[in-house]
C-alpha cells in the first residue's frame, strides 16, 4: 500500500466521521465528531501509542459506517427523560428515538479490519461496549454515571456482565488498555472543549496503514 492509497482510505474514514457528526448525539450537547476528537486528544495527551490513539478516535465509527437500513436500537423517548432529565429535547421528542446502531462496535471493528487497520485497533474499537458491560457488572456506581442514552443502549447490548463474565473479561491481554479507552470515551463529552482537529491525525493514520501493509507482506 503506497501513500496515495493510504490517503484515499483515510479520506473515506474521515468523511464517515464528518458525515456522522451531522447526526444528533443522543443525550449529549456536543457532536459525535467532537466526542471522537476529545477521546483521541485524551489518548494522545496520555502518550498512548498510535494504535490506541486511532482506536480512541474511531471507536464509534460503526455508528455511521453502515447501510441506511442498519438496525437501530429504538427506545421510547420518554425513557431518556426519566433516566436523564437534562437530556436535550428535540422535535418529535415524545416519539421513539434511536440510541445507536445495534452491534456498532463489531461493525466498526470489521470495517477497520477490511480497510487495513491493525488487529489491535480493531479489538480496542470492538471492546468499548463490552467494557461498559464489564464496568456496570463490576461496579454498581458506574451505571449511575452513564448518560441516559448510554443506560438505554445498555439494555440492547446485553446488560451488565455476570460475575463469571467479569472474571473472564479480566483475563484479556488487552484488559487494562480496553478499560482506559472506555474511560476516555466516557470523559469525552465536554461542551466547548478545544482539541486538535481531525486533520491532525492524518499523518498518524496514513503511517499506520502503510506500516500494516508492510507487515502483512513480510508475514
Amino acid at each position: 500500500m503506497n501513500d496515495t492509497v493510504s490517503n484515499r482510505i483515510v479520506n473515506s474514514v474521515f468523511q464517515v466521521l464528518v458525515d456522522g457528526s451531522k447526526q444528533n448525539y443522543i443525550g449529549e450537547k456536543i457532536s459525535q465528531l467532537e466526542h471522537s476528537l476529545q477521546a483521541a486528544a485524551q489518548a494522545r495527551e496520555a502518550n498512548a501509542d498510535d494504535e490506541t490513539v486511532l482506536a480512541a478516535l474511531l471507536h464509534d465509527i460503526g455508528q455511521f459506517a453502515t447501510s441506511a437500513d442498519q438496525k437501530q436500537m429504538i427506545c421510547d423517548a420518554s425513557e431518556l427523560t426519566e433516566l436523564d432529565p437534562t437530556a436535550t429535547k428535540t422535535p418529535g421528542y415524545n416519539a421513539t428515538i434511536s440510541v445507536g446502531v445495534t452491534g456498532h462496535e463489531r461493525i466498526g471493528a470489521e470495517y477497520l479490519r477490511k480497510l487495513g487497520f491493525s488487529e489491535k485497533v480493531a479489538q480496542l474499537v470492538e471492546s468499548h461496549v463490552p467494557v461498559k458491560r464489564y464496568l456496570t457488572g463490576k461496579d454498581n456506581t458506574y451505571y449511575d454515571g452513564l448518560s441516559g442514552a448510554s443506560k438505554l443502549s445498555l439494555k440492547y447490548q446485553g446488560g451488565p456482565f455476570t460475575p463469571n463474565q467479569v472474571k473472564a473479561f479480566e483475563q484479556d491481554p488487552l484488559f487494562h488498555l480496553k478499560i482506559q479507552v472506555r474511560k476516555w470515551d466516557d470523559a469525552a463529552k465536554v461542551v466547548g472543549l478545544q482539541v486538535p482537529d481531525l486533520e491532525s491525525y492524518r499523518a498518524m493514520a496514513v503511517k499506520h496503514l502503510m506500516d500494516q501493509a508492510v507487515s502483512v507482506r513480510s508475514a
